[in-house]
């Protein structure tokens, strides 16, 4: 999705709380996703009832008629990077689905994503799901006062790109949140220690390290909106909102929602953090 704000805005420790209730929102969302994906369900249905649950919670899809997009959630699945569509295409066994969700409620916007994982899948597909959510973490170890934007994206690189192999993909990036859902700055998952825009204090941004079982090379599908490998190999993609603090991130959405919603779910793989 495009940008469109250059300024840096650092918020508040209010703002930050308004952000925190849009993300909270957009973690339930993607819990209630969880507890429905199952072979059969299709993307037009958790759609559905993703957004009745924002709107029942007080809030507004952060996505819909964003840029025009026509959906709630993203929905991306296999091959599909980011940006899909919700379809009538119904799920099957060995998916890997990843769903993107925003919230907009207060003039704030909240974000994140999580990729899921439906039933068996190959080993090499569940390491690359356990790669690219490891490196999100070590992502945002770095999203520290004093730190540079582009130590993020080295920590990430480093991980999935020169440790295991991966491809990472360079065109779409990490952003900035708050009263616009794409604020400066950009955050990319490459990059090299010690260069970008100086982080501080009350910086709010989205990390979501997008990550591909082959090369890097993405292409842009026919609907306009969908990211697809050029490869056709599998894509990988996570997202937290933080706050920048000067001894380490305030994790703003919660995963926590969502993997309590996979353990009760048998159709869903656990995917877990390397130590």
């Amino acid at each position: 999705m495009r940008r469109k704000s250059k300024q840096i805005i650092l918020k508040t420790d209010e703002e930050v709380e308004l952000i925190r209730e849009n993300c909270l929102i957009v973690s339930k969302a993607l819990a209630l996703v969880a507890s429905l994906l199952k072979p059969g369900v299709t993307g037009e249905m958790i759609d559905r009832e993703a957004e009745t649950l924002i709107r029942d919670l007080g809030s507004v899809p952060g996505f819909k008629g964003l840029y025009d997009f026509p959906a709630t959630l993203c929905i991306s699945v296999n091959h599909a990077v980011v940006h899909g569509i919700p379809t009538k295409q119904e799920f099957k066994e060995g998916d890997i689905i990843s769903v993107d969700c925003g919230s907009y409620m207060n003039e704030f916007y909240g974000d994140a994503a999580y990729t899921f994982a439906l039933g068996e899948i190959p080993q090499e597909v569940e390491e690359l799901l356990s790669v690219t959510k490891t490196s999100l973490y070590k992502g945002i170890e770095q999203a520290v006062h004093g730190k540079r934007v582009e130590d993020i994206g080295h920590a990430i690189q480093n991980y999935c790109e020169k440790e295991h192999g991966y491809g990472v993909v360079r065109e779409l990036v990490g952003h900035g949140l708050g009263k616009t859902m794409h604020e400066a700055p950009e955050v990319p998952n490459y990059g090299r220690r010690g260069r970008g825009p100086l982080m501080k204090d009350g910086l709010v941004i989205a990390i979501e390290p997008m990550i591909n079982l082959g090369k890097r090379n993405v292409a842009t599908a026919e609907d306009g909106w969908t990211i697809v490998t050029q490869d056709k190999k599998p894509s990988a993609h996570y997202e937290h909102t933080v706050v920048v603090r000067k001894k380490k991130a305030d994790i703003l959405s919660n995963h926590d929602l969502i993997e309590e919603e996979i353990k009760n779910n048998s159709n869903i793989r656990e995917i877990l953090i390397k130590n």
